[in-house]
């Protein structure tokens, strides 16, 4: 075993002597293949007072690590064989399953808890010795610890103890009373207020034929809980006392008897009648599915051991209650509450009871509603909570959780000492164990219809309440409420009820917090935690750093609450094309994205999409999106973790250049949209439309881009602006250069200036970094015309100059007279007609001897525009008639209709001089303020 923590911290072949370095192996150990933020790291090391050389610090560290794994004799490890790696926002340690005996522990004490469920007490106890001589001292230690490694070394050493306790369990169970007595004894005297291993201890006495030591043991303990903490054994303690003082055969050893299996005990909490084992508790506000231990398995044992289930006689007669305690800061879902804890009252009077199936994501809060539900049905005689996955994960088969149900509900000498074996018998026995009883069920995590189908029908008089990621759509009658995020408000509010005092000290970074955490209900509870636990951090701080997407869910962790580990539950559950799809459809544009997008990102037909849509949504990692007016298709988005999580993913299994090939097809799929919606819109306009990114094929009339351009450009503007980022990140330089002009015009027509310059701002890198000039001489046309129309003159005449230039070297005459006519629009509007009419002219010259239609429209509409002036209209109106030709011929509505208009407007005002236009429209949409004054605007 390479890695040791269940100890001294060490790992071969060399272990680091300095202790920093050694917290920086912990830490990694303990969250081994999850990455650790740089961040989390510094907080382990340095606490409250990091140096403000800690960043470089932690990389020495680091850097010693790695040294240090080196191979015997010194040799580098294989490419690729390092398993400290960096990885944003931090660093990984990357472990086997056999190297760490952490994981080797879990693994074995996993296997020993269900042996020992399973009655096979033998293997149990095997199992658990096995994982117990994996430790050699307390956890972790021989390093200092910070608030992580602490509160891990105490989880650990319960772990420990838990295990210890179960196996001990396990060996009384085989008859091994007499050789337990001495390491009980030991163990007593360690743990002097550890009540189970005083039972154990009691029962091992009294087996031996040690009665009046079993006793003495009992007041010893008592001794001690009084006299230190002033509070009497619990319960199930006296009852072992009462059991050996009355002599009572049944907790003496029988050999030869196959002993019953256990039954679950009530936790102190519960009250009596409930029975035991591992819930899915309601951690987080308006609820995180987070598992909470009612009460270990060792403890079961221990009180189950003479094959009586603990409880006094009249436990009978008492309320059946085994839930998880409710929440006192429960927040949100008032509306549900209401209705459902109404529709359950009136069930119970009516013929038909209620089953409620509760879906949504991972962490939104299903196990805390269900809960404080049953919490709120006071007038159940029975109220129980089944978790329908194992400890590990795993989903129970349709038999073990007809099982678990039965050890819920099967009061002391009920039923038969051996369970039927097959589901249906098992059925029955469930059926009139419930019949008659006034039940409300929650049957937690559920993972599909069949696991709870017979279940169902053998609790038909039962209120039950099921809990599931999946919509659990095929079974009948059911009422189903899909949970989604909090609202505003409530998510504001739990996290002002779960932060403490310093939260609500900064209103703005609260609503921040809400807004990154995406109003996750279990994301908020660990974030206002993690807030909670460091008092040297304010709102503002915490809000800062989840601010880093590819951070966030590095920092949304805080002990075993684990915001990450839960959606990945749910993304591991899914077959293999759907992860695929998942992790490639994080690349998509934000906030949401149509089919083609899905199209184009997993290389699919449309059929093929949208079915892996469907099923991602249906496994409630994607959102399906229906537009507010329900016009349009639908549309789909992430949750804002859930695509934290994906692009997480596709770096790590997919690699960069899958990422790359997928962007890139995603970037001519926009390509060819775009330039088909500017075609319609202004026919001949993109320059590079015809010289870059040519073979991109063609769409079809009805494709939206084609048959309502604007409309289009207007629904995913933002996202192809964030394409175009995406594209340059991945140094597709062309698809960069062509999807910005051809979005040149939509920015224009619309006046959105910010976008037309970000775009092309990257998009100029691009075409310098590739060196194309003709992609930056088009792409400084365009800026030139934005800074005209922003006021800025002087840049605007020079990009137009040295787009000209550029044009002319690369023997593109078209372009370079375009740009005549740009530097011509900024020297009317700074009063100078004759420098502007004498571009105008060469603008048009060229563009007539060069077949440039658009060029022709353009140069004319100036013209038109001086001779208006100028006091020209004859003039006006023939030039604007050929304008309107021009754009005719191009098939631009846009510019007809525009030429049309003015020249309505010059015949209405019939000028005879010079004309004084308050206002004047240079080009559609653009306007000139007081012509030909020396300044212009544009309104």
């Amino acid at each position: 075993m390479r890695f040791r923590v269940l100890g001294p911290v060490r790992m071969d072949p060399r272990t680091p002597t300095a202790a920093k370095p050694r917290v920086v192996l912990a830490t990694l150990l303990v969250q081994s293949n999850n990455v650790i933020s740089t961040h989390s790291l510094i907080d382990e090391l340095w606490g409250v007072a990091p140096p403000r050389t800690a960043a470089t610090t932690l990389q020495v560290y680091v850097s010693q690590l790695r040294k240090a794994l080196l191979a015997e004799g010194g040799v580098e490890p294989e490419p690729g064989r390092q398993p400290l790696l960096t990885q944003p926002p931090g660093y990984v340690m990357r472990v086997g399953p056999d190297d760490l005996d952490l994981t080797v522990f879990e693994s074995l004490r996993a296997r020993g808890r269900a042996a020992f469920e399973e009655r096979e007490y033998a293997t149990a106890s095997r199992l658990l010795a096995e994982s117990l001589a994996l430790w050699s001292g307390p956890a972790l230690s021989g390093i200092p610890h910070g608030p992580s490694l602490q509160t891990t070394a105490i989880r650990l050493e319960e772990l420990r103890s838990e295990v210890l306790e179960q196996r001990i369990a396990a060996d009384l169970k085989l008859g091994r009373h007499q050789e337990l007595i001495g390491e009980l004894m030991a163990l007593a005297h360690e743990f002097p207020m550890r009540e189970t291993l005083h039972e154990l201890l009691m029962v091992a006495l009294y087996r031996s034929g040690r009665q009046s030591d079993a006793v003495r043991a009992f007041h010893r303990v008592r001794r001690t809980l009084v006299d230190e903490l002033g509070v009497e054994p619990d319960a199930s303690l006296k009852r072992v006392l009462s059991r050996v003082l009355a002599s009572d055969p049944a907790l003496a050893w029988h050999p030869g008897r196959r002993p019953p299996r256990p039954r679950a005990v009530p936790s102190r909490a519960a009250p009596a009648g409930a029975s035991g084992g591992t819930v899915r508790g309601a951690g987080a506000g308006a609820g995180s599915d987070t598992a909470a231990r009612v009460r270990s398995s060792a403890q079961v044992g221990a009180a189950a051991i003479a094959g009586h289930p603990p409880g006094p006689a009249a436990a009978p007669a008492a309320p059946l209650l085994w839930l998880p305690p409710a929440l006192t800061d429960f927040t949100g879902r008032d509306a549900e509450l209401a209705r459902y804890t109404t529709l359950f009252a009136e069930s119970r009077t009516g013929t038909r009871p209620c089953v409620v199936a509760v879906s949504g994501r991972p962490g939104v809060g299903k196990t805390a509603l269900a809960v404080q539900l049953a919490h709120h049905a006071e007038e159940f005689s029975g109220r129980v909570l089944v978790s329908l996955r194992d400890s590990a994960g795993r989903a129970l088969t349709e038999r073990a959780a007809l099982i678990a149900l039965l050890r819920r509900l099967m009061r002391p000498g009920d039923g038969p000492e051996e369970l039927p074996g097959e589901p249906d018998e098992l059925a029955d026995l469930l059926h009139r164990t419930a019949r008659g009883r006034d039940l409300l069920i929650v049957l937690d995590d559920v993972v599909a219809e069949a696991q709870v189908r017979l279940l169902l029908s053998a609790v038909a008089d039962a209120c039950v309440v099921l809990t599931s990621r999946r919509p659990l759509g095929a079974l009948e009658q059911a009422r189903h409420l899909v949970l989604d995020v909090l609202d505003r408000p409530a998510s504001e509010s739990l996290l002002l009820a779960t932060g403490g005092p310093r939260m609500a000290q900064d209103p703005a970074a609260v609503a921040e917090i809400a807004r990154l955490c995406g109003r996750l209900p279990l994301a908020l509870r660990v974030a206002a935690g993690a807030l909670a636990v460091r008092p040297h951090w304010t709102p503002a701080d915490l809000a800062r750093r989840l601010g880093d997407e590819r951070t966030r869910l590095a920092a949304l962790s805080l002990g075993d609450l684990d915001v990450r580990g839960g959606l990945l539950a749910a993304y591991q559950e899914v077959p293999e094309a759907e992860r695929q799809a998942f992790r490639t459809l994080g690349l998509a544009p934000l906030p949401d994205f149509p089919l083609w997008v899905a199209e184009s990102l997993l290389d699919l037909e449309p059929e093929a999409a949208e079915e892996r849509l469907e099923e991602l949504v249906r496994a409630q990692l994607l959102e399906a999106r229906r537009p507010a007016d329900d016009a349009g298709e639908v549309r789909y988005g992430y949750h804002p973790l859930l695509r934290s999580l994906a692009l997480e993913t596709a770096a790590e299994v997919d690699g960069p250049a899958a990422v790359a090939e997928a962007v890139a097809r995603l970037g001519r799929a926009c390509l060819l949209r775009a330039r088909a919606a500017d075609a319609r819109l202004a026919p001949g306009r993109d320059r590079l439309a015809s010289v870059l990114v040519t073979d991109l094929g063609d769409l079809a009339g009805h494709d939206p881009a084609v048959a309502a351009p604007l409309r289009w450009l207007q629904a995913e503007s933002a996202g192809l602006l964030g394409v175009l980022r995406g594209l340059h990140a991945g140094g597709h330089w062309d698809l960069v250069c062509a999807l910005a002009s051809a979005l040149g015009g939509y920015y224009e027509a619309c006046a959105l200036w910010d976008d037309w310059e970000a775009s092309h701002e990257q998009a100029l890198d691009a075409a310098r970094r590739s060196g194309n000039a003709v992609a930056e001489a088009a792409l400084l046309r365009s800026v030139g015309d934005l800074s005209w129309q922003r006021r800025h003159t002087g840049r605007a005449v020079d990009c137009h100059r040295h787009a000209a230039r550029l044009f002319a070297l690369a023997g593109d005459g078209i372009g370079a007279a375009r740009c005549l006519t740009g530097e011509a629009d900024v020297l009317l509007g700074q009063g100078e007609p004759e420098r502007a009419g004498a571009l105008y002219r060469q603008a048009l010259a060229r563009a007539r001897s060069a077949g440039d239609a658009r060029g022709c429209a353009d140069a004319r509409r100036g013209l038109a525009l001086l001779a208006l002036v100028e006091g020209r209209p004859a003039d006006c109106l023939a030039e604007l008639d050929a304008c309107a030709a021009a754009a005719a011929a191009l098939g631009d509505v846009r510019w007809h209709g525009y030429a049309r208009r003015i020249a309505d407007h010059v015949r209405a005002q019939r000028p005879t001089g010079p004309a004084a236009w308050s206002r004047l429209e240079i080009r559609p949409g653009v306007w000139l303020m007081n012509p030909p004054a020396a300044t212009s605007g544009r309104g």
